[in-house]
């Protein structure tokens, strides 16, 4: 199975706190194996308040943040997608929802970096 969205950046974002499960799960007061099951897929879309302990715990950034209330809602964005707007801090969290919003139209495989560059090119207009 694959890693799910949520998961994968709720994994990323633990890591790169430096923070184990348990610690993490400490951190925000919910069980350890509940957060290991939406890291691995098990489940999916926790509560807003169990997020909410989840932003807090790993200190989140607001686009991070953003990001994981997004995921939670739709479970189906591309991990792809997560990851490739990690790697990217110029993305903000409004390209990014769009992006995932987009991401699923057409037949082939997403290109992210052209996609998030049209979803620029979109809002700039826009402006």
């Amino acid at each position: 199975m694959e890693q799910p969205s949520f998961g994968f950046l709720l994994r990323h974002l633990r890591e790169e706190r430096g923070l184990s499960l348990r610690e993490f799960a400490q951190l925000a007061d919910v069980d350890h194996a509940y957060i290991y099951r939406l890291e691995t897929g098990g489940k999916e879309s926790p509560s807003d308040e169990v997020i909410l302990k989840f932003i807090r715990a790993l200190k989140a950034a607001k686009r991070e943040a953003e990001m994981l209330r997004y995921l939670a809602k739709h479970p189906d964005t591309d991990t792809a997608l997560v990851s490739h707007v990690l790697t990217d801090a110029a993305v903000t969290y409004e390209i990014f929802a769009s992006a995932a919003s987009m991401a699923y139209r057409g037949t082939g495989r997403p290109d992210y970096p052209k996609l998030i560059a049209r979803v620029r090119r979109i809002l700039a207009e826009e402006e």
